[in-house]
C-alpha cells in the first residue's frame, strides 16, 4: 500500500469516527429532551395524584378554593388563564399584523431598522417590569378613564354588556389580558415581519403591476404565501400568554372567588396561583392541588401546541395540493 493510500484510509477513518460521535451526540441530545419532558410529566402526575384521587374530575369544574378545609377546585384559575390569553390574542394579533405590514410594505427604509429593533427590544423586557409598570402606572389610568368609558359604551349592549360591568378597580382579568397583549405583540410581530419578508418580490411586483392595492397584495399574495409562518407566530404568542406569571400576578387581582363574568373583576390564573400559594402550602393535599394545577396548565399548553401542529400540517397539505 502506497503512502498516499495510507493517508486517504486514515483520513476516511477519521471522518467516519467524527461522523459517529457527531450523530450519536445529536441523538443523545434529542433523547435527553424527550427524557426531561417525560420526567416532568411523571413528576407532575405523581405529585398531584393525592388531589386527583380526592377530587377526581370534579376538580376541573369546582370553583371552591378553601385551603383551611382542604377543598380545592381549578375552575377559577382555568377561567382566568383562558380568558386573559384570549383577550391578549384578540388585541395582539391585529396590532402585530399592522406592525408587520407597515415594516415590510409601507415603512420608509430609514425607519424600518430602528423600529424593528425597538419592537424586538420590547420582547427582552422582563415580565416583572411589565407587572410593576402595569400596577403602578397603567392600572390607575385604566380605572379612571378606560373602564368607565367601556362601561358606558360596551357595558350597555345586550349579552356582552355583562363582561364590561362592575366596579372600576384598575386590576382584574381585562387589565391582565391587556398587559399580556403588550407583552406578546413583539413576538408575534417579529415572526410576522420575518415571514412577510420571505414573500418573493416577483409575486408582489406582479400583483402591483396589474393594479392591485397594498391591501390586495397583502391579502391575496403575502398572507396565502406565509400563512403557515403567521399561524406559527400566533401560537408562539399564545404559548407565552398561557404561561406568563409575574405580570399577571401583579394585575389579575389573585381572587379565588367567582363573582360573575365581568372582566373588570379580579380573578386568578393557574400561573399566578402557583406563584402566590406554593410557598404557603402547608398540608400535603394543598401542595398536591397546586401540582395538579400545574399539570392542567401543562395539558392546556400541550393541547394548544397539538392543535397548532395539526393546523400547520393541514395548511401545508393544502399548499402542496395547490402546487
Amino acid at each position: 500500500m502506497t503512502a498516499t493510500a495510507k493517508v486517504d484510509k486514515s483520513a476516511a477513518q477519521g471522518r467516519n469516527l467524527g461522523e459517529f460521535f457527531f450523530s450519536n451526540a445529536t441523538r443523545i441530545a434529542a433523547l435527553l429532551t424527550l427524557g426531561l419532558l417525560l420526567a416532568i410529566i411523571i413528576s407532575l402526575v405523581h405529585g398531584s395524584w393525592p388531589s386527583i384521587k380526592q377530587f377526581g374530575w370534579g376538580f376541573l369544574w369546582s370553583g371552591e378554593w378553601n385551603p383551611p378545609q382542604d377543598r380545592f377546585g381549578a375552575l377559577i384559575p382555568i377561567y382566568g388563564t383562558i380568558a386573559t390569553s384570549l383577550i391578549a390574542l384578540l388585541i395582539a394579533v391585529p396590532v402585530s399584523f399592522g406592525i408587520a405590514l407597515f415594516l415590510t410594505e409601507l415603512s420608509p427604509p430609514w425607519l424600518r431598522v430602528p423600529l424593528g429593533t425597538a419592537i424586538e427590544l420590547l420582547a427582552a423586557i422582563p415580565s416583572i417590569v411589565y407587572g410593576m409598570w402595569g400596577l403602578l402606572y397603567y392600572a390607575p389610568i385604566f380605572s379612571e378613564y378606560v373602564q368607565p368609558a367601556l362601561a358606558a359604551t360596551l357595558g350597555k349592549l345586550p349579552v356582552i354588556g355583562v363582561l364590561f360591568s362592575g366596579a372600576s378597580l384598575g386590576i382584574g382579568i381585562l387589565s391582565a389580558g391587556i398587559i399580556l397583549a403588550i407583552m406578546i405583540i413583539p413576538f408575534i410581530a417579529s415572526v410576522m415581519r420575518d415571514v412577510f419578508a420571505l414573500t418573493p418580490a416577483m409575486l408582489k411586483e406582479s400583483a402591483y403591476g396589474v393594479g392591485s392595492t397594498t391591501w390586495e397584495v397583502v391579502w391575496h399574495v403575502v398572507l396565502p404565501y406565509t400563512k403557515v409562518g403567521v399561524v406559527g407566530g400566533i401560537m408562539l404568542g399564545l404559548g407565552r400568554a398561557l404561561g406568563e406569571t409575574m405580570a399577571v400576578t401583579f394585575l389579575i387581582g389573585n381572587m379565588n372567588f367567582f363573582n360573575g363574568f365581568s372582566l373588570f373583576l379580579p380573578g386568578n390564573s393557574i400561573a399566578s396561583a402557583l406563584a402566590n400559594e406554593f410557598a404557603e402550602a402547608e398540608s400535603p393535599l394543598y401542595t398536591s392541588a397546586l401540582l395538579e394545577l400545574g399539570l392542567i396548565l401543562f395539558v392546556i399548553t400541550f393541547i394548544v401546541l397539538g392543535l397548532s401542529k395539526l393546523l400547520l400540517l393541514r395548511l401545508s397539505r393544502q399548499e402542496a395540493v395547490r402546487m
